[in-house]
């Protein structure tokens, strides 16, 4: 159904890369959603007033806000593929994750309001009234939300899309909720006990839960989290394998939205070779991961000098970091002489969850390289990684 639904509605529907593609695949995923939200809230309100059910009733409410959710998607889809202006240099891709948050807001208020209504029922009770239409809308219903949720399960797969996500999210929860309004009418058939009300509340926690998943998963990118542990080390090695460098430090990624990806990042390179080879290395590289990973980045020439002397001390000094803290790393290693002392100068990534502040663990590797050496002397810069 999925497919004949994108070959219906999505010309060039082949061209899975493209953003236009990306664009066209959001927008049916919040007209679907609409169409097939409006449709159950209608039938679920009548019956749900028929019935006297205030779970029916509630599960209906929230088929107008997951209708009102998807024009959210909808419109957040349409205004993230609007291209970079002046004021939006970066493009207008993060809005996927303002409207997933929006939405999860709507989720959340509606949660609350379900809540007080169960609770209210329990002090004012009234009889439900069993109804086999009824029945068969909610049975429908749970079988239209299934469906839905597998429908944008598939295209949040094909677009990466965190907004499509928290629909599917929604409708997981629309299927617990309904199944306990579906609970609950046929109950009412068998007990007075406020079954309607209970059902009420737990359809309830299963929207807020919802709500407060998808806040979850949508504050990570709004934050600013740490990148893809996999697309990072498809970056490092593809800088790694060109030839003359070295090595590689202070990797920054941003992400401004799918498929929009900025970032920094330093590469060691053999300070006797010369620069404009060095140079032209770099330039090949920053193309080659625009064309194979998406990624906009700017590189940093780090030139290295690797004589004996140097790699000797380096690899002392590396061991004494290992050994200080076995996730720590140096980079930008240098000597320089004087007649009374040698300045070791380097910089160290501290892990975020070290057992030493970095004062303490600059003054406690001072220490230790200082006991190899009278006359080494450190200058060390802490640095942290964003890497996660």
């Amino acid at each position: 159904m999925t497919n004949l639904l994108i070959k219906l509605f999505i010309k060039n529907y082949q061209d899975t890369k493209s953003e236009a593609f990306r664009l066209k695949l959001g927008v049916l995923s919040g007209v679907v959603g609409i169409l097939l939200n409006v449709i159950l809230s209608v039938f679920k309100m009548v019956f749900g007033v028929i019935t006297k059910s205030v779970s029916i009733i509630a599960d209906g409410a929230n088929n107008i806000f997951d209708a009102i959710s998807s024009v959210i998607s909808l419109v957040g889809f349409k205004i993230s593929g609007k291209p970079a202006d002046d004021e939006h240099p970066f493009g207008h891709g993060r809005i996927e994750y303002v409207s997933a948050l929006t939405l999860a807001f709507f989720i959340i208020i509606m949660g609350v309001e379900l809540i007080k209504t169960s609770i209210n029922k329990f002090s004012n009770p009234e009889t439900v009234i069993f109804s086999v239409p009824a029945v068969i809308v909610l049975v429908f219903s749970i079988f239209g939300k299934i469906w839905l949720a597998l429908f944008n399960r598939k295209i949040g797969k094909m677009i990466n899309s965190v907004t499509v996500d928290a629909v599917v999210t929604d409708s997981i929860g629309d299927i617990a909720a309904t199944t306990c309004s579906l609970i609950a009418l046929v109950a009412s058939k068998f007990t007075d006990w406020p079954v309607d009300a209970v059902m009420g509340i737990i359809v309830a926690l299963v929207i807020l839960y919802a709500g407060i998943d998808i806040i979850k998963g949508t504050m990570g990118p709004l934050l600013g989290e740490a990148p893809d542990k996999e697309i990072v080390e498809k970056l490092e090695k593809l800088v790694l394998s060109a030839e003359g460098v070295v090595g590689i430090h202070d990797l920054v990624l941003h992400s401004y939205g799918n498929s929009k990806v900025y970032g920094s990042l330093h590469a060691e390179v053999p300070a006797d070779i010369d620069i404009l080879h060095s140079h032209d290395t770099i330039d090949l590289i920053e193309r080659q991961i625009k064309e194979q990973l998406g990624i906009e980045i700017s590189i940093h020439m780090d030139p290295i000098i690797n004589d004996e002397r140097t790699h000797e001390l380096k690899d002392m000094v590396t061991k004494t970091v290992v050994g200080i803290c076995s996730d720590a790393t140096i980079h930008d290693f240098r000597i320089v002489d004087g007649p009374t002392h040698t300045n070791l100068i380097f910089d160290v990534v501290l892990p975020r969850k070290a057992a030493y502040s970095e004062q303490e663990f600059k003054e406690l590797l001072a220490l230790k390289i200082k006991s190899e050496n009278e006359r080494y002397f450190t200058v060390i810069n802490v640095d942290r990684t964003y890497m996660g």
